[in-house]
Order: C-alpha cells, then structure tokens, then sequence
C-alpha cells in the first residue's frame, strides 16, 4: 500500500472545509478510511490544527474533530533529530522543515501539500491532493 505524508494545509482544508480545496481533502482521506493508501502525518500537525480549529469552532468541537480524524491517520513523532534537520536546512518556513524531514525520516517518499514553492529542493515527490489524485 502506498505511503503517503500530509502536509497540515490539506488536513485543514478537510476539517475547516476550506473551499475549492475540500474536494480534494475529502477524497484523499476518503481513500485512506477505505484502506486504499496509507496517510502519514507529523505530530507537530495535531498541535497546529487544535490551535487553528479552536479559533473556529468551540474547543470541545475542535477535539472531536480531530479525534475522528486521528482514525484515519498514523501520526509521527517529531524527533531530535528532525528538528536538528529542519534547524540546519535551507527550509525558509521552519515547519516545513519539520514536516519534509518527519517525512523523510520515516522512509515516506511522497508529500502532500498546497505549499509547493517551499519545497523545490526536495529530493521525495511534493505535490497537491489535486495532482495526487489525478495520477492514481
């Protein structure tokens, strides 16, 4: 089964049904619940989206979100390691560093995103859900 890294832009379209990306989200997770790929993301993500969704929804509301989200992912940890990587490249957004070297570290060759200009040094597969759904 394929693996598959998720950028926290893409979980956030999902569960703030961002249009004109939710579309594709909903697809790309619908694919993982169905046990057709397997979605990897970092744990720095969950911080982040429980920061983001709370602002939107109450914090009750935000958990619970993510609770039934976290079913349909595998979440990886963000390590020393990682964090020396991200510290020390060239990566202009700090958490992009994070999440590309979570992913690299993890042997995940694909990484989804709609934050592509950051990631043009990279040496694993940087795409859309968009793009990714297209080639399947």
């Amino acid at each position: 089964m394929e693996k598959v890294f998720v950028d926290t832009d893409i979980i956030l379209d999902l569960l703030a049904s961002r249009d004109p990306f939710y579309k594709h989200a909903a697809i790309l997770f619908s694919d993982a619940d169905k046990g057709n790929i397997e979605l990897f993301v970092s744990s720095l993500s969950f911080s982040n989206l429980n920061y983001i969704l709370s602002k939107q929804y109450t914090a009750d509301q935000a958990r619970k979100k993510l609770m039934k989200f976290k079913t349909l992912v595998t979440v990886l940890a963000v390590t020393d390691k990682i964090v020396e990587l991200a510290l020390s490249s060239d990566f202009k957004d700090f958490e992009d560093g994070l999440q590309y070297f979570t992913a690299i570290e993890n042997g995940i060759k694909r990484l989804l995103t709609r934050n592509l200009k950051d990631y043009k040094a990279a040496e694993i597969i940087v795409m859309t859900a968009e793009q990714f759904l297209k080639g399947k």
